[in-house]
């Protein structure tokens, strides 16, 4: 065996028999304040120093991917100079990869000249809707348990736990946030991140939490595994116990991205028009704002509108639709939008997660009309699960979602990330 494949495998066994107390991991997520999109560090641990890359946080992504330079190294990364650890053609772990071709990516034709050393896959960029051909590897992820609180001092594992992500050539991530290197794929996928780590023991189950951050000055923070998980504004306060429940579903056995069902809008208490009941509303990452279809949001505005009569309204600021004088809501507050879920809880849409201040003394409902030919006719976006506790059951196939951590007095930014001892 190749002394660098042997030193690998002798590592991962090594480190996946090493004894440790707890059995979630945690990882620290930025907001990239340009494009509103999370991101979390390769190292999976708090940065360690400026230009340190980051990989975004995708819901939908199959696989985690990340540019990886080619050099003359033997452990260099890319078509033309060989993989770090390739990942063959004929492995279970290719043939799931390959389930998840995206239809505007390019052909993976390529066995004639690689042969079936190499499980060639199509890395995507979310931000600019372009994939390259590259190919699958395994890595080695250094990541830190938690026992709800703090994260351990030092690594899970000694070495690092095992993981398979694909490369991609640097040019792959033009348009990316400012050190965005790769993508961290969270999504259905068997190849997604809490899914792997999972398989290896190193979590207790395919479940993980999120908790996105509203700001960049502060911390937001996932969880991978069961918890507990605890926050410093309430040390005694499982944020499990704030958790309500409704089915997660997928589209299609080849769907990758997650969706829960809703039965109603009520603005204020009372049901927005035009919202069957049934209806399918798609969680991501991928995207700032909540954006509907036409319809739909043209329904909400007119409901939103209805609900501040009396208010004056400004001139409209893209993307928004809808704007305000800023401050104008008085004691009233921002009317409450409620997700009525298929389990019939309620996902409340406090005022910090349906307004959005855009300078100039102007906030806007924060919802994105996407036109007619959406194929999602309802998306949440990342701003209405800003400081919002969430809980992604991959086991059970079900959405833990807490709606607004500021009505109780914290939010996402106040996990302790100070290390402690196991």
């Amino acid at each position: 065996m190749h002394l660098l494949n042997l030193l690998f495998f002798t590592l991962a066994f090594f480190s996946h028999n090493v004894y440790s107390s707890f059995n979630t991991s945690v990882i620290p997520i930025t907001k990239d304040d340009q494009t509103s999109l999370h991101k979390i560090t390769w190292g999976y641990k708090v940065r360690q120093w400026d230009g340190e890359p980051y990989l975004l946080l995708d819901l939908e992504a199959p696989f985690t991917w990340k540019d990886i330079k080619i050099t003359h190294s033997e452990v260099a990364c890319g078509l033309e100079e060989g993989c770090r650890f390739p990942v063959r053609c004929d492995t279970v772990l290719c043939k799931e990869a390959k389930s998840y071709i995206n239809p505007i990516c390019p052909s993976l034709n390529v066995t004639n000249k690689y042969g079936c050393n190499i499980c060639s896959v199509t890395p995507h960029n979310p931000v600019s809707n372009v994939c390259k051909v590259s190919q699958l590897t395994t890595d080695l992820a250094e990541l830190y348990s938690t026992n709800g609180r703090n994260p351990s001092q030092g690594p899970r594992w000694p070495f690092g736990t095992e993981f398979v992500l694909s490369c991609a050539p640097q040019s792959l991530t033009q348009s990316s946030p400012k050190d965005v290197r790769g993508v961290a794929g969270f999504s259905w996928s068997g190849l997604c991140f809490p899914r792997q780590l999972a398989s290896t023991g190193v979590t207790n189950a395919a479940k993980f939490a999120l908790c996105l951050p509203s700001s960049s000055s502060v911390l937001g923070v996932t969880f991978l595994g069961e918890g507990p998980f605890y926050f410093t504004s309430n040390a005694k306060l499982d944020l499990r116990s704030y958790l309500s429940y409704t089915p997660m579903v997928r589209k299609s056995p080849k769907s990758l991205g997650y969706y829960i069902k809703i039965n109603r809008i009520l603005i204020k208490g009372t049901p927005v028009n035009s919202i069957p009941k049934g209806s399918s509303v798609k969680i991501s990452s991928r995207v700032a704002y909540t954006t509907l279809r036409s319809d739909i949001y043209k329904a909400l505005v007119a409901s939103f509108t209805k609900a501040t009569t009396g208010i004056p309204q400004v001139t409209a600021v893209k993307p928004f639709g809808l704007c305000f004088k800023d401050g104008v809501f008085g004691s009233g507050g921002v009317p409450k939008i409620d997700l009525e879920t298929e389990s019939g809880k309620i996902w409340s849409i406090s005022g910090e997660n349906s307004i959005k201040r855009v300078g100039n003394g102007v906030a806007c409902l924060a919802f994105v009309d996407g036109g007619l030919k959406v194929t999602d006719s309802i998306v949440i976006g990342t701003f209405q699960m800003e400081n919002n506790f969430l809980y992604f059951d991959l086991v059970n196939q079900k959405l833990g979602f807490s709606s607004s951590l500021l009505a109780r007095g914290t939010s996402c930014g106040r996990f302790n990330f100070t290390q402690v001892g196991n």
